[in-house]
């Protein structure tokens, strides 16, 4: 019997392989704002995928996290390759499939300020996941895992492997993180909300919006919210509610209220993948689901001051004081 995964046991950050995101990394394109794909003579690449910005807010805060995943053998996976090297993403468990492309995500901000999405993920290389990946993850099995409601929006292959990895982490002693992270219009969304449904008695860290929590748990109020989880064997929450800040359980069991630190909003895309990096990395290292809130919101607080979905986060030195003056 593997020893208990969650609250997890101090230990300090790098040591081992602390968080593994499972899901998809993308190409991205984005017009310039405010402009529209048909309008921009030029498009700014980068990488993205939410997993992936957790992933890279763990290791800035000195954590070793890894992404569990699957690319082409490609341009874009060159490009994605070395854009998680240069943030200390491990690759490790990231695949390359020769017979899938990897995923491109199009983004744009019109003169309205509204915000456009364009995914090309049908027939990806992570789309084809399936639940034989999970093998690869137990070889070094890491401290938490990540799963989200955007894996298993991207096809039942992934679905299969979201339950795979939920259903073996206790065996191996890692805790099963679950970011809802629904995204209406993007996948299966009754098949999603099934898979969320049904791994939840084994998720040890539930993290939602209150934009959110209606499907999965049939209530938005946080003392319900965080009731309804419980009833379904959760062992922690937290309600993230935007720019109203977030909620974290308590000693007691119930929801306390953390205000945002967010000043200047440019670009909220990202924020909520930089706020669970820093509460999991946070509690991973010790610290109390309060302490390690406010350090998820100031890592949030920054992405949203910034333009892209990591340029945000604090310089590897500063992250690190960060953590520790959360752990003093």
């Amino acid at each position: 019997m593997a020893e208990t995964t969650w609250p997890p046991p101090a230990r300090r950050l790098g040591e081992t392989l602390d968080v593994v995101g499972v899901g998809e990394v993308m190409l991205l394109l984005q017009a310039t704002p405010p402009q529209t794909v048909a309008d921009a003579t030029s498009m700014l690449v980068d990488v993205a995928g939410a997993e992936y910005n957790m992933c890279a807010a763990v290791a800035r805060l000195g954590g070793r996290a890894g992404l569990l995943s699957r690319l082409g053998a490609d341009s874009p996976a060159e490009r994605v390759r070395a854009a998680m090297a240069a943030l200390d993403v491990e690759q490790s468990l990231t695949a390359t499939d020769p017979n899938h492309p990897t995923g491109l995500l199009l983004r744009e901000v019109p003169p309205d300020g509204s915000r456009r999405v364009t995914y090309y993920r049908s027939g990806s290389a992570a789309s084809a996941m399936n639940a034989h990946d999970a093998d690869r993850l137990w070889t070094t099995p890491p401290r938490a895992v990540v799963l989200s409601g955007l894996t298993a929006a991207v096809g039942p292959g992934p679905r299969a492997l979201v339950t795979a990895v939920a259903q073996g982490a206790a065996e191996h002693g890692t805790g099963v993180v679950v970011d809802v992270n629904l995204r209406r219009g993007f996948g299966d969304l009754d098949a999603v909300v099934e898979t969320l449904a049904a791994v939840l008695p084994s998720t040890d860290l539930l993290v939602l919006g209150d934009d959110e929590s209606q499907p999965v748990l049939g209530a938005t109020a946080p003392e319900a919210v965080f009731a309804a989880a419980h009833d379904r064997g959760v062992g922690e929450v937290v309600l993230k509610g935007g720019e109203r800040g977030c909620w974290y359980q308590a000693e007691d069991g119930a929801p306390r209220h953390v205000p945002t630190r967010a000043v200047d909003v440019v670009d909220p895309v990202g924020a909520g993948d930089a706020f669970l990096g820093g509460y999991l990395a946070a509690r991973l290292a010790g610290a109390s689901p309060r302490d390690a809130a406010d350090l998820g919101s100031e890592l949030a607080a920054g992405v949203i001051g910034a333009f892209g979905d990591t340029r945000g986060l604090p310089a590897p030195e500063q992250a690190r004081r960060m953590l520790d003056d959360t752990l003093a």
